[in-house]
């Protein structure tokens, strides 16, 4: 299945809200999305069973139904955490396998795959393991969240470098105004676009209470998908 990895500059950058949009744009191409977060850490009681709000607003983007939950995020951990402490405390172990073999059956659903990182791109799942490895085996090409605030330059240029040092294409990237206050925005957004060697795939306002839907009208992702799963 063809699709993209989206990773973010840091926790907090609105990961999940480019992640959506990118789901709703997308379809709105003809596309049949597989949306998956494959690690998730933090749930709450909601579709009568413990879940995670970042994979229930996934899966809501691609139009199925919260009985997909377990193949969308194989791995569920209660704990808002950094996965691996989170997953220590329950004394699990985040494994490969299951994350795979979820892969797979989306795989059977869609025709590409949107698949959300947990925390930044090299955040720790286990003992010499980490998203970018979970990226890099899954072998998709990533799309980079960059939340526009103070900082945002240095995190976006390392994420970036992490990504061209794991080999896997940078397909892209969204500005994110997180920060309605944030000083030189401008400044700082053209710094990135001289910098970031990818497309920007759009530039996401700031908005109280953001709706996915209507944003996705900010995004260009016609550079992600191939002719031949457009309008199926």
């Amino acid at each position: 299945m063809r699709g993209v990895f989206v990773t973010g500059t840091d926790t907090g950058v609105g990961k999940t809200v480019a992640a959506c949009a990118l789901v709703h744009a997308l379809r709105g191409l003809g596309v049949r999305v597989a949306p998956m977060k494959p690690v998730a850490a933090g749930a709450d009681h909601a579709a009568g069973r413990f879940a995670n709000a970042d994979s229930l607003a996934l899966i809501a983007a691609a139009g199925w139904e919260a009985d997909t939950l377990d193949d969308v995020t194989p791995v569920l951990l209660r704990e808002p955490m950094a996965p691996h402490i989170a997953a220590r405390r329950e004394g699990v172990e985040i494994e490969r396998a299951p994350i795979f073999e979820a892969f797979s059956r989306l795989a059977r659903r869609g025709d590409f795959a949107v698949v959300e990182g947990v925390g930044g791109f090299l955040v720790p799942l286990g003992p010499g393991f980490d998203a970018s490895d979970l990226a890099r085996e899954l072998g998709l090409p990533v799309v980079l969240v960059v939340g526009l605030r103070l900082g945002c330059l240095n995190h976006a240029l390392l994420t970036a470098r992490a990504i061209h040092a794991s080999g896997l294409p940078f397909a892209g990237w969204i500005a994110n105004a997180i920060d309605p206050a944030m000083a030189a925005a401008g400044e700082n957004l053209d710094t990135l676009r001289e910098r970031l060697e990818a497309p920007l795939l759009g530039q996401l306002p700031y908005v109280a209470t953001p709706d996915p839907h209507r944003l996705a009208s900010h995004l260009d992702v016609s550079t992600l998908v191939p002719m031949n799963v457009v309008s199926r």
